[in-house]
């Protein structure tokens, strides 16, 4: 008996060293937290466990190219879901944009989470955060289309690749219009985060935004593509200006800087000649106009941040330069890893979203928990 005790403990431990081996390899670790002590996110902290659990990446996606590969390549192309209604807006300029949505047909007093997509995304490109929110929360879920995106045609020369908060407003007053009681969340994904938060800091306490989440932030619009990964890089930009250039020649191969954006070379160069696209006079407007790092002191709304330290194209460096800002607010916590690439964050061997789980918890924080019970009650029944 005393030699069968032995050798389970021996068997733990290796199984334990083992254990201990691949989490190491792997990158696993417990999410590091800058936030104020004294301020409001003190209880996601303590209520949140997912921020008190290490992130393990999946055993096969063990890098950071790997995660954004499988994200980019595979996960976009065959995440299934129908959306159950789409519909074209028409914004005062003149201007297209898109909503499209799944749960449309709940009850009116179902949360609404709003999501702001990437720098080039699709309603095909979204599907997985957009199925993940419906089946996590139970509540509705929309995504807020930007002018030139996925089949919609420029109905003006204007398009900007981080977004108009002025389209923003019009795409909230249709869902706030359409479903008074609902409450409203946003998650802003990417290049979209840079529109969510400029909306929050312009806003201030009439944000319509009950919480928001920032997925993988850029910080500085002026800084963030200047430290992208090189190659990362230089492909996006031959997808933007293949994407809504070339795409759009007709309509906007008047402006003077049209030239200067088919030549870019990498996203900053890009985004140095976006601007007359933008609606515009000079970069130095557009920027002012665009950047929410300038507004970020103004953000009332409670709002959790995530990014990664091994992200290529935004990198956790970018948010060095505003910690301590971060922490003076009682109303922002940033979460950060070592491992979870560029909006990829991938566990388990089935290659879940460990950050899809983190959002979820988040917004489930603020009061709406009946209404995720009798949303999720739904999507089983359907």
């Amino acid at each position: 008996m005393l030699h069968l005790q032995l050798n389970t403990q021996s068997l733990y431990e290796k199984l334990n060293t083992v254990t201990q081996l691949f989490e190491n390899f792997s990158g696993a670790a417990q999410p590091t937290l800058y936030y104020n002590p004294t301020g409001q996110a003190k209880r996601w902290a303590e209520q949140i466990a997912l921020l008190n659990q290490p992130y393990i990446p999946t055993p096969w996606l063990f890098n950071t190219h790997l995660q954004l590969f499988y994200f980019d390549m595979i996960r976009k192309k065959t995440t299934q879901l129908e959306y159950d209604h789409e519909e074209l807006l028409t914004m005062q300029d003149g201007g297209t944009t898109a909503l499209y949505w799944s749960g449309y047909d709940l009850p009116d007093d179902v949360p609404t989470v709003f999501v702001l997509h990437t720098i080039m995304g699709t309603p095909q490109s979204m599907r997985e955060l957009v199925r993940d929110l419906r089946l996590m929360t139970g509540w509705r879920v929309v995504l807020c289309l930007r002018r030139g995106h996925a089949d919609l045609k420029l109905t003006t020369p204007r398009l900007s690749i981080v977004g108009s908060t002025d389209d923003l407003r019009e795409q909230i007053s249709v869902v706030r219009e359409r479903f008074k009681t609902s409450s409203l969340y946003c998650v802003g994904v990417s290049a979209g985060t840079g529109l969510l938060v400029r909306y929050l800091g312009e806003m201030g306490k009439k944000s319509a935004f009950k919480a928001a989440f920032a997925y993988c932030p850029g910080y500085n619009l002026n800084e963030v593509f200047k430290v992208a990964h090189k190659a990362y890089s230089q492909y996006m930009t031959h997808q933007l200006i293949k994407t809504f250039v070339l795409a759009h020649q007709d309509q906007i191969s008047q402006l003077s800087t049209y030239q200067a954006l088919i030549s870019a070379r990498d996203l900053h160069e890009f985004q140095l000649a976006v601007y007359e696209l933008a609606g515009f006079e000079s970069y130095e407007v557009y920027e002012k106009a665009a950047n929410p790092i300038y507004v970020f002191d103004q953000v009332t709304s409670p709002l959790m941040m995530l990014n990664s330290g091994d992200d290529p194209v935004c990198r956790l460096e970018n948010a060095q330069a505003y910690l301590d800002k971060i922490c003076e607010k009682d109303n922002i916590m940033l979460v950060t890893t070592p491992k979870g690439s560029h909006c990829a964050y991938y566990e388990g061997w089935k290659a879940s979203s460990w950050a899809h789980r983190l959002i979820a918890d988040f917004f489930t924080q603020f009061g709406d928990t009946q209404d995720r019970v009798s949303g999720q009650q739904t999507v089983q029944a359907a």
